[in-house]
């Protein structure tokens, strides 16, 4: 199974654009890093991700993991998430130091900090601005001591007619591409 990373700040469009890459790539799964973070761990995670989705996987067998709920604030049911050839990590942190020897790629969102945590803060309303109040220290303590965006092999840009992508500095040197919603997206 080849694990392809999306990471970026918070309210980036990780989740749209993973979305969208799943489809193009034939279904892939895709995994939530905010199904696996909780409110005590908000960067903690590694631990359980490791155990329960992927040493699982590695070895060919089904992760059962148990999502986390953000309104009840418990982990809710088990889910089971079958091996498949590409497996979408998607959220911040995607790119951290101990993931990145599992990761095929990694794609850094490249929205600016302050537009995303805007964008997230109207996403989730004023009911979770006091959230968003931690998140934001939080977020910027976890990039600061474990950047993931030096380490992308792509840059994605989210343009009014689709994606644009670069080569990150863990990428190749090349021209710059772009997808449009009429294009659908790049193929593996």
């Amino acid at each position: 199974m080849r694990l392809v990373g999306i990471d970026g700040h918070a309210g980036s469009g990780k989740s749209t654009f993973a979305a969208r890459l799943a489809e193009a790539l034939g279904g892939a799964p895709v995994l939530h890093l905010d199904d696996v973070a909780s409110h005590e761990e908000l960067f903690g995670w590694e631990e359980r991700l490791r155990s329960q989705v992927l040493e699982p996987l590695a070895g060919g067998r089904p992760a059962h993991w148990a999502p986390y709920d953000w309104v009840e604030r418990r982990f809710g049911p088990e889910r089971v998430l079958e091996p498949a050839p590409v497996l979408l990590v998607e959220g911040v942190g995607a790119g951290r130091r101990a993931l990145r020897p599992h990761l095929a790629r990694l794609l850094w969102m490249e929205t600016p900090r302050a537009e995303s945590w805007l964008r997230g803060r109207r996403r989730d309303g004023r009911e979770l601005s006091g959230f968003w109040d931690g998140w934001e220290r939080a977020e910027h303590a976890h990039f600061s001591r474990d950047p993931s965006r030096p380490f992308a092999d792509t840059l994605v840009r989210q343009s009014g007619t689709g994606y644009e992508w670069t080569s990150g500095a863990g990428g190749t040197t090349g021209t710059p591409a772009s997808v449009t919603d009429g294009d659908g997206l790049p193929r593996a």
